[in-house]
């Protein structure tokens, strides 16, 4: 009972009224367009960070503004409710076991090197990869690049500028700061930006893995898609990964997340190492053929 009354108070205390029903038409509406599988667990975030949205666009109403969203399929708005709901976790050299993987496997591939980061955030994953390339090429000016791609074009805009605040580099060495990052002064004092070489190597795209259209192109040495599939149910994952296979060389690795298994989802690929896959010959040849067709340029 008194739980009961706990609940209803906070329920009453919210700026907007916030149904089930509503929740499930965001769990819908984010599913059909980015391909998101929201747990029930996400109610308070989502009231949180579309509450947001309804502040900026004046309208008062959850009812109101998915109405709107759904009446309006090519409206702005959908960019910011996808936005909204795009968790974008990262840090520099996340996942650090990847890298060593990484600069071994370039150090042996046909030069120029191509690499996808499928879901780049707001950039400390992409350019974790073009230092590792540098180090491994021993050069700033390696033959190769990394395309970055989110579906989230407010992380983007970060990730392009390349401006950090400077703790982001804490867990670095410092030499690698120094060698690839160049320090504010004055008013950009206590940030850092990637130096200009760096960026140079890293195209940013916006991307949306359930679009029709990819606008990449192979094949690529390596891809990296770590901790975005999680979000994804199983066909969706399996259908990603089915895509991905025409898109790699035949030597070509697949980094996923730390909580990420593939091997359920597709027959594509064969584990190499801790997530870390790569393509099965005796399998990739028939998806290589049967959609060789979904190459698309840049």
């Amino acid at each position: 009972m008194l739980a009961t009354s706990a609940r209803q108070k906070q329920e009453t205390t919210k700026e907007f009224e916030f149904t089930p029903r509503d929740f499930e038409r965001v769990r819908s509406l984010i599913h059909r367009r980015a391909g998101i599988a929201l747990a029930e667990s996400k109610q308070e975030m989502v009231y949180s960070r579309l509450a947001r949205r309804l502040r900026a666009t004046g309208i008062r109403s959850f009812q109101d503004y998915l109405d709107n969203l759904e009446s309006r399929p090519d409206s702005e708005e959908w960019e910011a409710f996808t936005n909204a709901l795009t968790t974008n976790l990262t840090s520099f050299f996340r996942e650090a076991h990847h890298f060593p993987i990484l600069a071994d496997h370039v150090r042996r591939a046909k030069e120029p090197v191509n690499i996808w980061c499928a879901a780049s955030s707001t950039g400390e994953e992409p350019y974790s990869i073009a230092m590792t390339l540098c180090e491994a090429l021993g050069t700033l000016a390696p033959q190769a690049h990394v395309i970055a791609t989110d579906i989230d074009t407010n992380v983007l805009a970060t990730a392009s500028a390349g401006i950090y605040p400077i703790d982001r580099l804490d867990k670095m060495p410092p030499e690698q700061a120094r060698r690839f990052f160049l320090r504010g002064k004055g008013e950009r004092a206590g940030l850092v930006r990637v130096r200009p070489e760096l960026r140079q190597m890293v195209t940013f795209k916006q991307l949306n893995l359930l679009a029709d259209d990819w606008p990449v192109q192979g094949p690529f040495d390596a891809i990296f898609c770590r901790n975005v599939m999680i979000y994804f149910d199983k066909p969706t994952q399996g259908k990603i990964l089915t895509r991905f296979a025409p898109l790699m060389k035949p030597d070509a690795l697949l980094f996923a997340g730390h909580s990420e298994n593939f091997l359920y989802v597709s027959d594509a690929f064969k584990l190499r190492g801790k997530t870390v896959y790569e393509l099965d010959p005796n399998r990739s040849g028939s998806h290589r053929a049967a959609h060789a067709g979904m190459r698309t340029k840049v």
